[in-house]
């Protein structure tokens, strides 16, 4: 009987190793399940769909820089209202914590995580992962650790009061990108065009992929002074001195925060979700977090409406009871009637059809996408972008990025769906936010993969 049970285990054992596809075209088999992309905290689901961009409303401007044409977009997620202070604030609560935690390793190493797989850097490299589960002991009695603590803060002499508080000049976030564009385009070192060549058919030396890795460092600080410095003989002072920190403007949206600001948050954002999931060894890259293309805002603000000027579907601003719909500057200058005199707290007027929130007014929102008066005529009709890095020497007009949206202080005008406007990539405005979009991965949400006609 002993017997008998041993030789039918070995029998089942070398019927799973088996292979059962009878030499057909299968597919590689993988141990993990089905992969169902979840629904990120925070971001509604924006369906595919086509529409017709640039279309809501006589051209009152007379700029021409919105022509008709029908597009089609992919399938995305987006944040269902504007970052807020508070979440921005976790970002540089992040940069400031690694910077402090990377000083403070040259005395104490318990901050870095030194195991065997990192065991090839060399001490002070900065490719050692921080140890985040060691807390920062702000107390220390230890004059090296006080030392390295007071590196942070704002130098003696500039104290206001003798108050100790972290320079915000020193919140440098660093981080990396890679160029694809230039990647399919041409190569860098040769200058010749490769684009319908094939890889093996490119020269030697064009496999070198750093060519098109870049690193970007910026100061995550929002710029405060822009309530100051955008207006003229107007008493802002206390949005300057507590906008972003104090706790009454948590879940307002943030501002001061320019495009590259932006990006590197975006990055940061991707990272975070990317580590967790590393951490749980489900083996799952989601896709990254990025900045909208013009497109892509335009289709999700218009929520379904296609040839209506406002995210409500409507042709005006205020509803059947006379209440206004969003925040903007309404009548001749009547600030509060909507109201808010600047910003509001997110969310609180009704979102369009798809849940999203604050398409319109409040703040104007950065786009991925760069500013030409002529880039509708010249992008293709799926997923339409228009892309320009622009290096920080270059001329100002190189530097041009769409926005959208509208703020609290433009007339209702600028909140319609298909008006386009332009700020330049480095500067900061106490009335320009952002949200984030992450791609979906697939067709539609609802496929099955067990539903295809073929499943073997």
């Amino acid at each position: 009987m002993k017997r008998f049970v041993l030789l039918s285990f070995i029998a089942v054992i070398f019927a799973s190793c088996t292979s059962t596809n009878h030499g057909e075209l299968v597919g590689v088999r993988k141990n993990s399940k089905s992969f169902y992309q979840p629904d990120p905290y925070g971001m509604v689901f924006v369906p595919m769909g086509s529409y017709t961009m640039g279309v809501g409303d006589q051209d009152i401007s007379s700029s021409y820089t919105a022509t008709a044409r029908t597009i089609s977009v992919s399938s995305f997620y987006m944040d269902e209202t504007e970052i807020t202070n508070n979440e921005y604030r976790e970002f540089v609560y992040y940069v400031r914590d690694s910077i402090l935690r990377r000083l403070l390793s040259e005395v104490d190493e318990e901050l870095l995580i030194k195991d065997e797989q990192n065991g090839d850097f060399e001490d002070g490299d900065e490719l050692y992962p921080l140890n985040w589960k060691k807390k920062i002991d702000w107390r220390s009695e230890d004059e090296g650790y006080r030392e390295k603590l007071e590196e942070m803060y704002i130098p003696r002499p500039e104290r206001f009061y003798g108050r100790k508080e972290i320079d915000a000049r020193k919140l440098m976030y660093k981080y990396f990108w890679i160029d694809l564009h230039a990647a399919a385009r041409k190569d860098f070192r040769e200058g010749a065009d490769y684009r319908n060549a094939s890889f093996a058919d490119r020269p030697q030396g064009m496999t070198d992929r750093s060519l098109y890795i870049h690193d970007e460092t910026v100061n995550v600080y929002p710029d405060t002074l822009s309530w100051i410095h955008d207006y003229s003989y107007s008493f802002n002072d206390p949005l300057t001195e507590t906008y972003f920190w104090h706790p009454s403007y948590d879940h307002y949206p943030v501002v001061g925060v320019n495009w590259n600001q932006a990006r590197a948050f975006c990055v940061w954002r991707t990272n975070k979700l990317r580590s967790f999931n590393m951490r749980q060894r489900n083996g799952i890259i989601p896709a990254e977090f990025r900045l909208p293309t013009e497109a892509e805002w335009e289709w999700a603000a218009r929520g379904g409406n296609n040839l209506n000027p406002y995210p409500w579907g409507g042709p005006y601003t205020r509803n059947s009871r006379g209440c206004l719909l969003a925040n903007f500057k309404p009548l001749r200058g009547n600030y509060a009637a909507d109201g808010g005199n600047t910003t509001v707290i997110v969310g609180h007027y009704k979102p369009n059809d798809w849940g999203l929130y604050d398409m319109a007014g409040n703040v104007a929102e950065w786009t991925s996408s760069a500013y030409d008066p002529l880039s509708y005529n010249v992008t293709w009709d799926m997923n339409p972008e228009y892309v320009y890095n622009a290096e920080a020497d270059e001329d100002p007009i190189m530097k041009r990025k769409v926005i959208r949206g509208g703020s609290w202080k433009d007339i209702a005008h600028f909140i319609k769906v298909n008006t386009r406007t332009y700020e330049y990539q480095d500067t900061a405005k106490c009335y320009i936010g952002f949200r984030c979009v992450q791609s979906y991965l697939g067709r539609m949400k609802g496929d099955d993969p067990r539903k295809m006609s073929r499943v073997y």
